[in-house]
């Protein structure tokens, strides 16, 4: 009868420390795995094949340009550029990637949340209105300046909104090579295909004519 009980924490143990390996990017078990497109690799790590190590030069490291404004001239009012695998190989494995993001006067990087990725962002120029929403919608709101820091949970929903009348600009760092990004208006109302209208007039509780015109603002 002991030897129950055993198995059942022996299991559960087994269990937690599964979750908890899953919560973030595999830790790499060498030096780098430089990610290279090509089937013919030996290795395939984390959705990338790696690169022979006695090839790799510095180059697979570096990237450049991030000092580079980017247009603005969209819906929102701002542009994120992201430094992932696809454009720094040697992030591979590294359970780490960039972002910068430009504003535009009121510009705004609306409500959206990443999956698989912390996010903590440093104002370089401008002033920020931030926040985000816990799963019990506690509300974490800040007025970030020049210099300032603000982190926002993996998962979350989060936004970031200049609230200046000059262009601002951020930089963020990702506890993934890739974090993924969903973002909320995009999901719910240009989805393929669309989600049906019944199920969004419930759920936000307005006209159906409310839905078919958000839906059109996303195709």
């Amino acid at each position: 009868m002991r030897s129950v009980p055993k198995f059942f924490v022996t299991v559960l143990l087994f269990a937690l420390a599964c979750s908890l390996a899953s919560a973030s990017d595999p830790s790499p078990l060498q030096d780098f795995c430089v990610a290279i497109n090509c089937s013919t690799s030996a290795v395939f790590v984390n959705g990338n094949f790696c690169k022979d190590p006695k090839i790799v030069i510095a180059d697979d490291f570096f990237f450049s340009g991030f000092q580079i404004p980017r247009n603005t001239t969209n819906r929102v009012g701002s542009t994120v550029t992201r430094v992932n695998v696809d454009l720094l190989p040697g992030l591979n494995t590294l359970g780490i990637s960039l972002a910068r993001v430009d504003f535009a006067p009121y510009g705004v990087n609306p409500p959206h949340f990443h999956p698989r990725g912390t996010e903590i962002t440093m104002v370089i120029e401008g002033t920020l209105y931030v926040g985000f929403v816990t799963s019990d919608n506690r509300f974490f709101t800040k007025v970030l300046n020049k210099g300032d820091v603000f982190v926002f949970p993996i998962g979350h929903i989060h936004f970031e909104f200049n609230v200046g009348k000059t262009n601002a600009v951020a930089f963020a760092g990702f506890s993934s090579q890739n974090p993924g990004v969903i973002t909320i208006a995009n999901a719910v109302f240009g989805s393929n295909p669309l989600i049906n209208p019944d199920v969004l007039t419930k759920a936000f509780q307005v006209d159906k004519n409310v839905i078919n015109y958000l839906e059109q603002q996303f195709k």
